[in-house]
């Protein structure tokens, strides 16, 4: 690999072709407005130097329609790039619904990937190569970030909260990712495989290694072993919301508030329940904070989520 191909990543996905013509152009633009004004700096340096017979009689041109167009074409130039950029944003915020939904946990000094099926990756993210993929970020100590060059995507993995990117990744290989953001001794280490895979081999991959069972189903497991379902279960005798059906509704809270229950209200319900209590229940519900891993509430995130799912399929 030559050193420009090394400076300047492969481009993985669209998103990351648009990124690269958009860095292209604004380059472009940048020497194209900046470069008469360094080369006249030299020519005028050169020309009016001290010692040197020149003729200054002339009198001074002044156009204002060269001024103010100097002044106003670069600045809707900085508009339209502007827009373009925004664009990109707001398509890098937007994941498609349908997304392949992969959990990442970022933790000193290692990237932890779980797949719904189960499966599990240290350091390394296989994913189907033409399918629109959704990667769910938390930190179990510190602020770490997620870069992906090839795909020209950056996320931060804040501790306390889950934050996510996306992408379609168009191009089979294997890329380079790593850990953008210091966060200790051994950050430079923080680094692993991006992995694209043709949709066949990517079957295969997870056949391969597959596990014991979905997030979903780790999940129950652990609803149960850690009392979960002794106030949680329809025939508890304790008053606790029902989870069934619970996810994406919105949910009215003791203090007046309505919010919706998504993956952050399910985690911070189980780490901090004190937070938000819902309406209608007691203050019983114990913090699990030093108890439970992000992982194990990963996965406990995706059972209920899985109650949701089989509480619509049960509809008439």
């Amino acid at each position: 690999m030559n050193d420009f191909a090394s400076a300047w990543p492969d481009a993985a996905s669209a998103y990351a072709s648009n990124v690269d013509l958009l860095a292209l152009f604004f380059m472009a633009l940048v020497v194209i407005l900046s470069a008469p004004v360094f080369i006249l700096m030299v020519v005028f340096a050169t020309k009016y130097r001290r010692g040197k017979n020149a003729d200054r009689t002339e009198p001074i041109n002044r156009n204002m329609w060269v001024e103010v167009s100097w002044a106003v074409v670069p600045f809707l130039l900085i508009l339209f790039f502007y827009g373009w950029a925004t664009s990109l944003f707001i398509v890098h915020a937007s994941p498609p619904s349908d997304a392949l939904e992969i959990k990442a946990v970022g933790k000193q000094w290692m990237w932890k990937f779980q797949h719904a099926g189960g499966q599990r990756e240290i350091n390394e993210l296989h994913v189907p190569v033409g399918k629109d993929v959704k990667v769910v970020l938390a930190s179990q100590d510190v602020i770490h970030s997620l870069y992906i060059p090839a795909l020209r995507i950056k996320q931060d993995a804040v501790p306390g909260r889950y934050t996510e990117l996306w992408f379609n990744a168009e191009k089979p290989g294997t890329y380079w990712l790593a850990c953008a953001e210091f966060c200790g001794t051994d950050h430079s280490a923080m680094t692993g495989k991006f992995i694209a895979l043709r949709p066949a081999d990517y079957s295969r991959w997870l056949a391969e290694n597959g596990s014991d069972g979905s997030l979903a189903a780790e999940g129950e497991k652990l609803f149960v072993s850690s009392g979960c379902s002794g106030c949680h279960s329809p025939d508890a005798k304790v008053h606790a919301p029902s989870l069934a059906g619970l996810y994406g509704r919105p949910v009215p809270l003791e203090n007046g508030d309505v919010v919706t229950a998504d993956d952050q209200y399910i985690r911070d319900s189980i780490l901090l329940p004190q937070s938000q209590i819902a309406a209608g229940y007691p203050h019983i519900m114990p913090t699990f904070e030093n108890i439970l891993s992000e992982e194990d509430v990963l996965k406990l995130v995706a059972y209920v989520k899985s109650l949701a799912k089989a509480s619509e399929e049960n509809l008439p």
